[in-house]
């Protein structure tokens, strides 16, 4: 209701200064941009109303969808820290940040075009990948250290990449599976892969922080700081164009 009484306090101080304007000549010009004026105050009472009524078969206020635009246009700087890195690092574009987990079956289907967009920009994006293990989904948090004991013999991307088709089947025999298939010191892989206290607070790190910058689900992806609702490879192709 703040805006709409903003709007009135406008038509008021508009039709003030038409009244002082129109005592000095002119009154027919003025009369016109008051029927105009009040014809858009009209307009944006009406899109208000409609907006209002949207807003209330959601269930949410005003205030809740005020809240949820600025964080939509918030733009936070999440660090790389120890998370899996892919790209150009000095001077990218892009920075895409994929808040994600193996389990997740929307994760799977877009691992694929995460894949190709790896292989096609190189040298334009900087990819991060964050771990983000629904509490629902038992298997994630071990597929994710499984990951991370990937990453640490240096193949954590050729890992995920391999893994993600079997979201279905996650367990020790599938990630031991996908460590031969990519070429991984098993023993070592083993040994890494444990789900211990300090393997579990380096995977909540990264969840916490997808709490902080407001992920809601997976994948969420943030391109430069920014979160995007509707990610997709066409989006990504258009804003590396938009950056030339």
């Amino acid at each position: 209701m703040k805006r709409l009484s903003l709007i009135a306090m406008a038509l008021v101080v508009s039709g003030l200064v038409a009244c002082n304007q129109a005592s000095a000549g002119g009154s027919f010009n003025q009369q016109a941009r008051l029927d105009n004026l009040e014809k858009d105050f009209k307009q944006v009472k009406e899109e208000f109303e409609i907006i209002k009524y949207a807003l209330d078969k959601r269930g949410i206020s005003l205030e809740q969808a005020r809240a949820e635009m600025e964080a939509d246009n918030k733009v936070w700087d999440i660090p790389d820290e120890d998370s899996p890195v892919f790209g150009n690092t000095k001077n990218p574009k892009l920075t895409i940040v994929e808040f994600t987990e193996f389990q997740c079956p929307y994760c799977s289907r877009i691992a694929p075009a995460m894949q190709e967009l790896n292989k096609k920009y190189p040298n334009e994006i900087k990819f991060i990948y964050k771990h983000f293990p629904l509490s629902f989904h038992s298997n994630a948090k071990a597929a994710a250290a499984a990951s991370i004991a990937a990453q640490k013999q240096g193949k954590f991307w050729e890992f995920r990449y391999a893994l993600a088709p079997h979201s279905r089947e996650l367990g020790d025999s599938i990630y031991l599976a996908v460590a031969k298939e990519v070429g991984l010191n098993i023993e070592q892989f083993k040994k890494d892969m444990v789900l211990d206290s300090a393997m579990s607070a380096r995977i909540d790190k990264d969840f916490q922080l997808g709490v902080k910058v407001g992920v809601q689900g997976t994948p969420n992806f943030y391109i430069n700081g920014k979160r995007q609702d509707r990610f997709s490879p066409d989006l990504v192709e258009k804003m590396l164009k938009e950056t030339k």
